[in-house]
């Protein structure tokens, strides 16, 4: 606390100093502008005062004015530090409790999930109207700032870091078991190796104390599908842009060893500076610790033949669904309805969707995305060269 004094011990020049170091370390741009205020105050008065023999000499009103500058200097740097130190400690706390998680604690036992995620939990709602925020101040050492969503997996946050950065955070239910927690922890981790173009990257997970919780890169912007319903489908152009940005995450992901499995319109954010995907790798780390385990993993307007009939899903599975999604950004729609769920489901093993909104330089490729037969179709690398050429 004796920081918060300091003011008080300097007659109020050490004011802008004290403030200003709190500025920094929280990154509060409010703090930097206080500071910036007392400063003034301080640099008013000094220049005032040096510019007379005695203080009796400055004339009114200018030595009311100097005499409130310095009060308001002194008092209010007491005051205003006196509010900060609290914050800056609980900061400090939070980082200094940090340890990145590769080693599980006990955990209660879990609860039911759904058998994939709703749109509510994924990053896109970053792009949607804030929640009021009722949780928790801080998560690990993540500080949060708002509610994004909530739904069968648990609740999403906007937070920024000890270091101010923001950064998505997903808090989950209760995981399962010691070996199903470290294999969730070992699909998570996968996943944080794949190459960050056209990817919001993984960048912590935890699976210790009484949180377990996912960190990823904050992407401000909405999501594939919320910017399809608002404004209508995409044109020729940016059509284009989108299927050679997605089939390169796709390609990255695949690299990785990974599988999405549930590669659709709500987990593809379009950021400034382009497409990103989200979530991949996730739904695979969650089916494998949660009671979903042994279920149907993914949402049905975008699944594949072989997710459908319980046959290993690899990488062509996510070609077929990038296939399904490139056609609900040319018209709006999914390529197989969206009605009742055994129907969606006929669908998709039988019917081939008609192409014809796509532009033609798109049409065959997007086709053969779609084979019912996975090892007929293109890996994402051909996919991209295809599209390129």
């Amino acid at each position: 606390m004796a920081w918060a004094v300091l003011p008080l011990v300097t007659c109020g020049l050490a004011t802008p100093f004290s403030i200003g170091f709190a500025a920094f370390w929280l990154r509060s741009v409010f703090q930097a502008v206080a500071a910036f205020l007392y400063l003034l105050c301080v640099v008013i008065f000094i220049a005032v005062s040096t510019g007379y023999e005695e203080f009796d000499d400055i004339p009114e009103p200018t030595s009311t004015v100097v005499s409130f500058l310095l009060v308001a200097s002194w008092l209010g740097g007491v005051i205003h530090s006196g509010i900060l130190v609290p914050a800056m400690v609980r900061a400090r706390h939070a980082e200094a409790h940090y340890v990145p998680v590769r080693h599980a604690a006990p955990m209660p036992p879990p609860m039911q999930h759904a058998t994939h995620s709703s749109p509510a939990m994924r990053q896109a709602t970053h792009a949607s109207a804030p929640v009021r925020h009722d949780g928790p101040q801080f998560i690990g050492p993540y500080r949060v700032l708002q509610a994004l969503g909530r739904g069968g997996q648990g609740a999403v946050y906007l937070a920024a870091t000890p270091h101010g950065a923001k950064v998505a955070v997903k808090v989950l239910h209760e995981l399962g078991d010691e070996v199903s927690r470290q294999r969730f922890l070992r699909e998570v981790e996968a996943a944080r190796r794949v190459a960050t173009f056209s990817t919001a990257r993984v960048l912590d997970v935890s699976i210790n104390g009484p949180q377990a919780y996912i960190v990823s890169e904050y992407v401000d912007g909405p999501s594939l599908e919320q910017l399809v319903r608002r404004y209508g489908p995409r044109d020729a152009d940016s059509l284009t842009r989108l299927a050679l940005s997605t089939s390169g995450a796709l390609a990255a992901i695949h690299k990785a060893g990974i599988v999405h499995r549930d590669f659709k319109p709500s987990n593809i954010l379009i950021g400034a500076d382009g497409p990103r995907v989200i979530d991949f790798g996730i739904a695979r780390a969650l089916d494998q610790v949660t009671v979903t385990s042994g279920k149907m993993v993914g949402t049905p307007p975008y699944m594949s033949p072989e997710q459908l009939s319980g046959q290993p899903v690899g990488p062509p599975s996510d070609v077929f669904s990038w296939g399904v999604t490139m056609l609900f950004a040319a018209t709006g729609r999914p390529a197989f309805g969206e009605d009742s769920v055994p129907a969606v489901f006929h669908r998709v093993l039988t019917v081939h969707p008609d192409l014809s909104p796509l532009p033609p330089s798109l049409r065959r490729i997007v086709g053969t995305c779609l084979d019912k037969t996975p090892e007929n179709r293109p890996s994402a690398s051909d996919v991209m060269l295809a599209i390129v050429h």
